[in-house]
């Protein structure tokens, strides 16, 4: 999972035994912008949570270490994903880091609650071994549309987590890479995986195998991010794609992403054939109806996840 911001590397081990483990209100739109309309909706020391209108904004909050990941972070990551998933209001999620970074990786030490800052969060470790990975979007997926923004370094644990989210905007001085082979580690994080699933196989062993750091704009050309936008503007930027996300149908939109992920291994005639299951109890819904009587009334559509 990589080497964090104080030097310490991780393999992707349980943070408390060493073992791994395997594996606004609906029909409102967000209010865009990175402050209007802001309400605390819960979060630990270092991750915090915010709505902006109908988004979920979880903030990577341990700037001093590049917001390398520790045991709070991932606590909170983890209940932040669960209660975009239990919250109907809640249409997409934007995921980012404070103080110009976005993650430099794992920290053994917080990661095994040593200090003050993990001893209180020992007893969710241990009652769900499995939630580090739940945390990192490997053995979760939220059933919401995930927005990266990244800036500064989003390298080991960092990109790992990124192979977890739907759509990723860089800043231009953003960097990106699996550093783990480096320092004799196993991304463990699922990027053996996952890297060679989303951008071509002979870029994904490059970055597995050498370990280097990718600028933003090369990260971009290989399909690891979408798009690159000045330093400093990353997060408006994902603000205004989730605006966007938040002005659809969210039947339709969690339908969707829910067909791109379960056809994305099938055979094209089993992935058709899914896709019909998914996609033909939609035009069954309230909000289809809608859809089609606001553009015929040249209005906004008013969606209720009916």
């Amino acid at each position: 999972m990589g080497e964090s911001a104080t030097g310490e590397t991780a393999t992707g081990a349980s943070p408390t035994d060493g073992s791994a483990k395997g594996g606004s209100t609906a029909g409102e739109s967000a209010t865009g912008g990175s402050s209007a309309g802001a309400s605390a909706t819960g979060g630990t020391e270092h991750l915090t949570v915010r709505r902006e209108g109908a988004t979920l904004v979880l903030t990577l909050n341990r700037p001093e270490a590049r917001n390398a990941l520790s045991l709070p972070m991932l606590v909170g990551l983890y209940d932040g994903w669960l209660e975009a998933d239990a919250d109907d209001a809640i249409r997409s999620i934007v995921l980012t880091g404070a103080g110009g970074a976005f993650c430099a990786g794992m920290d053994l030490k917080a990661l095994a609650g040593q200090g003050m800052d993990g001893q209180k969060y020992r007893d969710r470790m241990t009652a769900d071994p499995d939630l580090h990975w739940k945390a990192m979007l490997r053995h979760h997926r939220p059933r919401k549309p995930v927005v990266a923004a990244v800036e500064g370094p989003c390298v080991a644990g960092g990109t790992e987590i990124l192979q977890g989210t739907d759509i990723r905007i860089a800043g231009e001085s953003a960097t990106f890479g699996l550093f783990e082979v480096r320092r004799g580690l196993f991304p463990i994080g699922g990027s053996t995986v996952r890297l060679q699933r989303q951008i071509p196989r002979t870029h994904a062993l490059e970055m597995l195998l050498t370990g280097r750091p990718y600028a933003a704009r090369e990260a971009a050309a290989i399909g690891l991010v979408g798009s690159v936008v000045p330093d400093g503007t990353a997060l408006d930027a994902a603000l205004a794609v989730a605006e966007r996300i938040n002005a659809c149908g969210p039947l339709a939109v969690e339908a969707v992403k829910a067909s791109v992920y379960e056809t994305a291994e099938m055979t094209e005639s089993d992935g058709l054939a899914a896709e019909l299951k998914r996609g033909w109890p939609i035009f069954d819904t309230a909000d289809a109806k809608e859809g089609a009587r606001a553009f015929a009334e040249k209005r906004p559509p008013v969606y209720r996840r009916a």
